[in-house]
């Protein structure tokens, strides 16, 4: 029996230094991680579409569009997790990183032995940050959906004289007989009721005229 080999995770890195590229390239590879290099922020830009990372490690100065502008547009068109590569001493660089949503850094002149435990890190925790999201857009659906039928037993109380009991009950012995969920009949209810509304407000100024 064959298993389905366990995919490298992808490492994008940007830095205008060639040594810096090199050597934190070749220590990933090492450890198991596929790896792609860009020596700008513009070539960065590219190759993140072509390669797309699990994770970009950004110089925070380099010429051109810095770490902090690059990373900026990852979060706001790919959401793409990064963390920065900042020199030692730096403490304003590293409170930007914070702010600007970074998953973690490394300081210049690094210890090669810090690099896959800094990365391992930075990846842990933007799998949870991608986890919660997940778990946040889930609760957003569900409290809209929660919204929507509760809006159309609010309908039918109104239009029918009824309680919400009675209005709950008859929506969901509806949506089981016609095999349907009960918010998507909720939701057919209520763009039922706006038509009809549409339609009352175009008869009336009709009317009017």
């Amino acid at each position: 029996m064959t298993t389905n080999p366990i995919p490298k995770r992808r490492i994008l890195l940007v830095d205008d230094d060639m040594l810096t590229l090199t050597t934190i390239g070749q220590v990933l590879r090492q450890a198991g991680y596929e790896t792609a290099e860009a020596s700008s922020g513009a070539e960065a830009l590219q190759v993140e579409l072509e390669f797309s990372p699990d994770l970009a490690i950004l110089d925070v100065v380099m010429e051109g569009m810095s770490g902090i502008e690059l990373a900026q547009h990852f979060q706001a068109a790919t959401a793409t997790p990064f963390m920065f590569i900042s020199a030692r001493g730096e403490a304003e660089i590293v409170r930007q990183a914070t702010e600007h949503g970074a998953v973690g850094y490394l300081v210049k002149p690094f210890d090669i032995s810090q690099i896959v435990p800094a990365v391992e890190t930075a990846l842990g925790r933007a799998d949870e940050i991608k986890r919660l999201r997940g778990r946040e857009s889930s609760l957003t659906s569900a409290l809209a959906a929660g919204r929507e039928t509760s809006m159309a037993v609010g309908m039918l109380m109104a239009k029918f004289h009824t309680d919400r009991d009675s209005a709950f009950d008859a929506l969901r012995s509806y949506s089981r007989s016609n095999r349907r969920k009960v918010n998507d009949v909720a939701a057919t209810l209520l763009d039922a009721e706006d038509m009809s509304n549409a339609f009352r407000t175009l008869l009336r100024g009709k009317s009017g005229g």
